[in-house]
């Protein structure tokens, strides 16, 4: 069964709504990066000790989401060819340490690139807080279908990748490290796509070894980012935007690389060190100054 762009395009996606506890937001940071140094310093520990608690921000990415609709199979969509593109955020007020939230997602767009070229997807979540209704979070993110070129539809208008600069090194930069059994922690967030644990799929797919979950490497992205430009301070990351450019491997050190471009405004990307490879690219941040 092909794409239909109409059916996809006005799917009935039900609002979900998740309650999660102090336990959650601290295993969601743990599976990121969080506390690998003891003593933990204040600007880690807080994400990671429930007396002052703080959320990482990024957790609003995984929150509400709800079963996968895309597996039905009236939507046409081989989801054995669709990778996770791009992920976007913009923060809207403080995530609680716990609480309840509600998730409204909506498809915004399907681009056609061709049948040889696949399809691009993209989608976004409003999250809110059930108690007041107030809007915490916006995450958008898009899907690469390389199964689904070619139904008909438009490749005008898709959003391009933000610019990283050519023309300069860039201005600072930040490691963490990962666990190696990172990835077996950040599943318990969710995410339980044997890829990521079970080492005899992935290589049946193509991997030496299960890699880490993509959005492990956006929590650690962002908790890099939350370090070098905040001041340790969550609250004052209002956008995180970037696009998965490679696989990361559990155990691997992600390097942050900045260009500063005006006050509460930079570009990243960040590469697997051992490797030398880029794993994140085309980031772009907004932040308190």
């Amino acid at each position: 069964m092909s794409l239909n762009y109409d059916r996809i395009k006005n799917w009935s996606i039900p609002k979900v709504q998740q309650s999660y506890s102090s336990k959650d937001t601290i295993l969601y940071a743990l599976g990121v990066g969080a506390a690998t140094k003891n003593p933990l310093p204040p600007e880690d520990l807080q994400f990671v000790y429930e007396k002052h608690l703080t959320a990482l921000p990024t957790f609003a990415t995984i929150l509400a989401s709800g079963e996968l609709w895309l597996a039905n199979p009236e939507t046409g969509i081989d989801l054995s060819k669709v990778l996770h593109g791009e992920q976007f955020l913009t923060i809207h007020k403080p995530l609680p340490a716990e609480g309840t939230v509600i998730g409204r997602d909506t498809v915004d767009e399907i681009y056609d690139k061709g049948k040889e070229k696949g399809a691009v997807m993209y989608m976004s979540r409003h999250l809110y807080e059930a108690a007041s209704g107030d809007l915490l979070a916006t995450s958008t993110w898009s899907m690469f279908m390389r199964g689904n070129g070619g139904f008909g539809g438009s490749a005008e208008g898709q959003p391009q990748p933000h610019p990283i600069p050519q023309s300069r090194p860039h201005d600072q930069s930040i490691d963490l490290i990962s666990r190696p059994e990172q990835a077996v922690i950040y599943r318990l967030s969710g995410d339980t796509n044997p890829l990521h644990i079970d080492p005899v799929f992935a290589e049946k797919v193509g991997f030496d070894k299960p890699i880490l979950h993509g959005m492990s490497s956006y929590g650690m992205v962002g908790l890099s980012l939350i370090k070098l430009l905040c001041g340790g301070d969550a609250s004052r990351l209002k956008k995180l935007n970037l696009r998965f450019a490679a696989p990361m491997y559990p155990g691997e050190t992600l390097r942050t690389e900045v260009w500063m471009e005006g006050d509460g405004k930079a570009s990243f990307r960040a590469r697997a060190v051992e490797r030398d490879i880029i794993t994140l690219n085309n980031g772009y941040i907004e932040f308190d100054a």
